[in-house]
């Protein structure tokens, strides 16, 4: 007779007891995705339908279900992004769900680095570049390979993009010279060797870009598979926001950081995806489920923004789109009103129309905060402000410089840079041109030096230094070594560098440097929010705050002013009444992103953006006459995007100009 053996019953667990009530708060559509259980998940958010909701209750979920909050990966796009989700679900749950890891690809990728950079001969301590170091360091190789003396070759900042283009997108510089930059291809070779140079330079000086951020953390991953067991090992839950606008190198991180648990939702839609220009792949989104096998598709339909007729018109704009996930908005805010597609006479009636509409929305009630004017390129509304301007209609253009990109903020912050890393070539190369008497060869030439004084750099080399400058190279390194010792707070560290800095800001910039002073004044209030300075410039290079007036908050609610924006800047916003003005062919879709249809599909979505940012009141004009200096008046055709619409979606309107009033005859007449 064979031997018992007695199993032992397991103890069942009890179920798991949620605070939050998930199904209550939740649409069935945002529910299904908020509490799915773990593996590949592709959340497919129509515009306005609370893809923002969704994630929000997806953290709180996961950290209620047991997973430790700090297990989880949230990959956003904007470091605010991230906090605010944080800040949301902790309101929701606990402070526990600000122990998730939440911040940009980006911010990600340089904590990886500044703890293994040394694996592949970067040092831990490496600089960050941005756009505009990256073409200044290029301009030095063009000129020293003598570059710049041929014919019709490109200038630094066009470079920098090309070489971005070539990682961010994955692409063989050739190929991409071909596609986008036929007119540089005579200089492939060249250019070529200048890439060479360039990566080669940034190497040698423990420099890293933007691009270098993402696919150095991938070559750590692929040389080193220790490290990328450790990173993924600690990502339970990859959540990735804005799925639709990773590049490839994003979309490969992704998939990097999933890799050991296999848990990822990213949540995206594809009928927004409209930053191919900044490198953003459309295909990631669509390939999601090959890349992924076993990937659930979830789809948020329901739309707590728009009027019915709004989104009936949105859903036949996007019905267009060759590739593509099939969805339909849908909403339970009632019907509204029918968009208006309004053709004006030219430019001057388009911009009347507009002023005197906005006028009557307002005296409905409606302020001018909560409206906007939307276009596909900047220069599509100069016409507007002149007539804006005119009926003294406060505004403001969205889409500003970015606050670390100017010129005398940038000045400032190298400072800061070389007290941090005294090997920064490129920061020096910028403080010493800020000296009288001193050029790019002399600062060569300093540099060189500085660079080979050895363990300490920032001591003056002992030289027979010109008169023009040696007191204020003198004076330059009294500062900075006044700085090294450790014991000045971050505050004091900038305010002794404006203090330095204030008479070669009004001696560079004396045309408006007073308005530049109001810049610095906004750095050292951004400064107060940092206690290190290594945190301040990673957190200026990876997320460059916006000089904007939508950031300023208006003293009084009446002097809120209307929104002037182009369409990509507008993006995630929404208004009660929405124009799109000059919805012209060559215009939406614009004349340069019309050789593929891939380039049309994404004017399209362009479009599609457009229409969905508006909540009651929506308005597409274009001028049916055009003029242009050199070529007189012309006609014009409206979008083909409009065209063929049915009426009982876009309602045609006309413009008609008032009979003049008669005059009265005088008394006694």
């Amino acid at each position: 007779m064979a031997r018992q053996f007695v199993l032992k019953r397991e103890e069942a667990q009890a179920p798991v007891s949620y605070r939050i009530d998930y199904a209550g708060e939740l649409n069935p559509q945002q529910y299904a995705a908020a509490t799915a259980s773990g593996g590949p998940i592709l959340v497919v958010a129509g515009a306005g339908t609370g893809k923002t909701r969704t994630l929000v209750y997806r953290l709180a979920y996961l950290v209620e279900s047991g997973v430790a909050p700090e297990r989880i990966a949230l990959l956003t796009f904007t470091r605010r992004a991230s906090r605010e989700m944080l800040a949301r679900a902790s309101g929701l749950l606990d402070g526990r769900c600000q122990q998730v890891r939440g911040g940009t690809f980006h911010s990600f990728c340089l904590g990886v680095l500044r703890r293994h950079a040394t694996r592949i001969g970067f040092p831990n301590n490496f600089t960050i570049l941005d756009s505009s170091d990256s073409s200044d360091v290029i301009d030095v190789i063009r000129g020293q390979m003598e570059l710049g003396k041929k014919d019709r070759f490109p200038k630094k900042r066009t470079i920098q993009g090309m070489f971005s283009s070539v990682v961010n997108r994955d692409l063989p510089l050739g190929d991409l010279l071909e596609k986008e930059y036929p007119q540089f291809v005579p200089h492939a070779h060249d250019l070529e060797m200048l890439m060479r140079r360039f990566e080669g330079y940034k190497r040698s000086h423990g420099l890293m870009d933007y691009d270098d951020l993402l696919r150095r953390t991938l070559e750590l991953f692929e040389k080193e598979p220790d490290v990328l067991k450790l990173v993924a090992g600690k990502c339970e839950h990859v959540l990735v926001d804005e799925y639709q606008d990773t590049n490839r190198l994003q979309a490969r991180l992704v998939k990097a950081f999933s890799s050991m648990h296999g848990n990822v939702m990213a949540v995206g839609d594809d009928a927004q995806s409209i930053y191919r220009f900044r490198g953003a792949d459309f295909r990631n989104i669509l390939a999601f489920p090959e890349e992924f096998p076993g990937t659930r598709l979830q789809k948020l339909e329901h739309n707590y923004r728009s009027t019915q007729r709004i989104l009936d018109l949105a859903n036949h704009i996007i019905k267009q789109a060759r590739h593509k996930f099939d969805k339909e908005l849908f909403t339970e805010r009632g019907d509204g009103d029918l968009p208006a597609l309004v053709t004006a006479p030219d430019d001057r009636f388009e911009s009347r129309f507009v002023c005197q509409m906005i006028l009557d929305l307002r005296e409905q009630g409606i302020p001018l905060r909560d409206v906007a004017v939307l276009f596909r390129s900047g220069f599509n509304s100069y016409d507007l402000e002149v007539e804006l301007n005119r009926r003294n209609i406060p505004f403001v253009k969205y889409g500003g410089l970015k606050l670390s990109e100017a010129a005398h903020v940038k000045d400032v912050v190298a400072h800061l840079r070389i007290l941090e890393n005294p090997q920064d070539a490129i920061s020096w190369n910028r403080v010493l041109q800020l000296l009288e008497g001193i050029g790019p060869k002399t600062a060569g030439q300093i540099i060189q030096w500085i660079l080979e004084a050895g363990d300490d750099p920032l001591k003056l080399p002992d030289r027979p230094w010109s008169p023009k400058y040696a007191d204020s190279l003198a004076a330059l390194f009294a500062l900075l070594r006044s700085l090294t010792s450790g014991k000045q707070t971050l505050g004091r560290q900038v305010d002794a560098v404006l203090d330095y800095y204030a008479p070669i800001l009004k001696r560079v910039y004396y045309e408006d440097y007073p308005k530049r002073e109001q810049d610095l004044d906004h750095l050292v209030s951004v400064v107060e929010s940092y206690t290190d300075r290594a945190t301040l410039l990673s957190s200026l290079a990876l997320d460059p705050i916006e000089l904007s007036a939508l950031d300023v908050e208006p003293l009084e609610e009446d002097e809120a002013p209307l929104v002037l924006s182009t369409i990509h800047s507008a993006k995630g916003l929404e208004f009660k009444a929405v124009f799109v003005i000059h919805a012209l062919e060559g215009v939406l879709p614009s004349s340069y992103s019309v050789s593929s249809d891939e380039e049309i599909d994404e004017e399209l979505r362009l479009f599609y953006v457009a229409v969905t940012r508006a909540a009651d009141h929506l308005f597409v004009t274009y001028p049916s006459v055009q003029y242009r200096r050199y070529h007189g008046q012309f006609l014009t055709s409206p979008s083909r995007f409009v065209q063929g619409v049915p009426e009982a979606l876009l309602e045609p309107w006309s413009l008609v100009e008032e009979a003049p009033t008669p005059l009265l005859p005088e008394a006694g007449s």
